[in-house]
């Protein structure tokens, strides 16, 4: 529902910038390019990317905070007490490094999303990945440093992932492995991870705190005032579904935008997340983002300051270049930071890609994938220099998605909003998490019709696809869920392929010929360049050795068995050819 003359004016500035030079290079509707994006238009590109950002602005914040705990820069030197839990001067430092990586992640988001957006045309925005950074603080370097790696040894670390992720996206690598995932787990991802950002807007740490942490049970009820919550397994103690945090998510972020989304009313996510932001900053409400206690009013504090510019000071270039202080852990560092990320941006990638429906059917493939992919591993590099951990692609892009977003014209805005955002930081990093939490919800919501294309008759193809759906919420992790689901599919389907092999095909399952086919070299695709030059060295040696063959004697198919039948004719095609003439 909009203003006639407002519609109107909308219209028309959707027009005239369609067919200008610059939607004609976004390929938006109506700009003539033969390869325009359908309802993509400029206004509704803007408004996505705003949504995206809105959506993402916890992130500010949240990445911040998770960080600043593994001590950054600040030397602690209290031999009694290797976290200086009660070092005055160490606490100074962690709020300078707080700061300052409020900053880096504004920055390094803005960045990354606005190249990715002018780079790609693709509506996916990146910033420091949620999980990643928890393994980067908790795991790598440990809780105020108290790991097996220093804070500029795991940078260096994700300095190096970033350019093998570079080499591996342009040797055609990351793009293979994306098409040989078969498609009912790629299907599942996209469920998976719509289910994953519904469980993320109902936790307390970026949502509106529905569900908890037990100790009975992996997740329980929540909805209690943080006063309830237990403070180690986080399970509300008494006082469930009363916390007013919660209802106002709920009525103001979740049922109106509901509301407003069913009339087709635009910019009704941003409607949501504005009026429960605003709702949420007066001090003396029971559903304040700013309580009367010392964290509440350090937020509140900063948050008046509305306009400031924090530089990075401590945790520019931090980088440490001597690997050998930490040998085999420097290693599973950056081993494990590669192969989770690299599963888990691909799989985000290509989900978001089809959700805005830019995959192309006939290769598996999005356009401009491998720029896609490099994108990604500059920005985990550049960010590794802004004292960050790996930069990802957001699941968080399919708010922007579902907002109307189809063109890189919405990561760039994005990207836009996060670099004004170091500079309205006070404001951006006071979105309350129950501000945002339906919003994922219902964005989870949208990506579920994915299942509807799996392939559901063929336990083969069915079981892997629903382990990958379950396991990515359960495990809060995208890659643990997709390689759960590569497992299933890899151990049932051998099993079958090996007993149907061996029984010479009289043992198969009744439901056989329903199953989705696999091949290493995908339809419409091919395999990565290098492996197409073993393989043709290798044929070159083989087609070698047929015609030593044939010059001595008659080629008959048993003298060539050592080759595949497409082979042998072919061989055999080129000996004939060559004897006639």
């Amino acid at each position: 529902m909009q203003f006639p003359s407002i519609k109107s004016a909308v219209s028309s500035l959707d027009t005239k910038v369609s067919k200008t030079t610059f939607g004609r290079v976004f390929r938006l509707e109506g700009s003539g390019h033969p390869k325009e994006l359908k309802d993509s238009k400029f206004v509704t590109e803007i408004r996505a990317g705003l949504t995206t950002f809105f959506t993402m602005a916890y992130i500010i914040a949240v990445n911040a905070s998770i960080i600043t705990q593994s001590g950054g820069t600040c030397v602690c030197t209290d031999a009694a007490d290797l976290t200086c839990s009660t070092d005055p001067e160490y606490a100074a430092c962690l709020i300078e490094v707080n700061r300052d990586l409020i900053t880096a992640t504004a920055a390094i988001a803005g960045l990354g999303s606005f190249m990715f957006g002018f780079l790609t045309n693709l509506p996916v925005a990146l910033a420091p990945g949620m999980g990643l950074n928890a393994y980067f603080t908790y795991q790598v370097v440990g809780f105020h440093g108290t790991g097996s790696v220093s804070y500029g040894l795991a940078l260096t670390s994700i300095f190096v992932e970033g350019f093998i992720f570079l080499f591996l996206s342009l040797i055609g690598m990351r793009q293979w492995l994306v098409k040989v995932i078969p498609s009912s787990i790629k299907l599942a991802s996209g469920a998976g991870i719509g289910l994953f950002l519904t469980e993320i807007g109902m936790s307390y740490s970026a949502g509106i705190g529905l569900i908890t942490g037990s100790y009975d049970t992996p997740t329980d009820l929540g909805g209690c005032a943080p006063q309830f919550r237990d403070p180690q397994s986080g399970d509300c103690l008494s006082h469930r579904m009363e916390s007013p945090t919660l209802w106002i998510g709920v009525m103001c972020g979740g049922v109106l935008t509901a509301y407003l989304m069913s009339y087709k009313v635009k910019s009704a996510i941003i409607i949501g997340i504005a009026l429960v932001s605003i709702l949420s900053w007066p001090r003396n409400t029971p559903f304040t983002y700013f309580p009367h206690t010392p964290s509440g009013d350090t937020m509140f504090s900063f948050f008046q300051k509305v306009i400031t510019f924090q530089p990075i000071q401590h945790l520019l270039a931090a980088n440490d270049w001597d690997i050998t202080q930490a040998g085999r852990h420097f290693a599973l560092a950056l081993f494990t930071f590669l192969y989770v990320d690299i599963i888990d941006a691909s799989a985000t990638l290509y989900s978001m890609a089809g959700y805005a429906g830019v995959v192309d059917p006939s290769t598996g493939d999005f356009p401009r994938s491998t720029l896609a992919y490099c994108c990604d591993a500059m920005t985990i590099s550049i960010g590794s220099l802004f004292g960050v951990s790996p930069a990802t692609a957001f699941i968080e892009s399919g708010a922007g998605i579902a907002e109307g977003g189809r063109t890189g014209l919405t990561a760039m805005t994005t990207g836009l909003c996060f670099l004004l955002s170091i500079f309205f930081a006070p404001i951006f990093a006071s979105i309350p998490p129950w501000a945002t939490g339906c919003t994922l919800v219902i964005v989870g919501c949208l990506m579920m019709p994915q299942v509807a294309h799996i392939n559901w008759s063929y336990l083969g193809d069915a079981l892997p696809a629903f382990v990958t759906i379950a396991t990515m919420p359960l495990s809060y992790s995208v890659a643990y869920g997709l390689i759960a689901g590569l497992f299933t599919y890899t151990v049932l389907n051998s099993l079958i392929w090996i007993t149907d092999l061996a029984s010479g095909g009289r043992w198969q399952p009744p439901d056989f010929d329903r199953k989705q086919v696999w091949t290493a070299i995908p339809k419409g695709g091919t395999l990565p360049w290098f492996v197409r030059a073993a393989q043709a060295k290798t044929w070159r040696g083989k087609e070698a050795e047929i015609r030593s063959v044939a010059g001595n004697t008659e080629a008959s198919e048993l003298e060539l068995v050592d080759v595949d039948a497409d082979a042998k004719r072919e061989s055999l095609k080129r000996i004939q050819s060559t004897r006639s003439q």
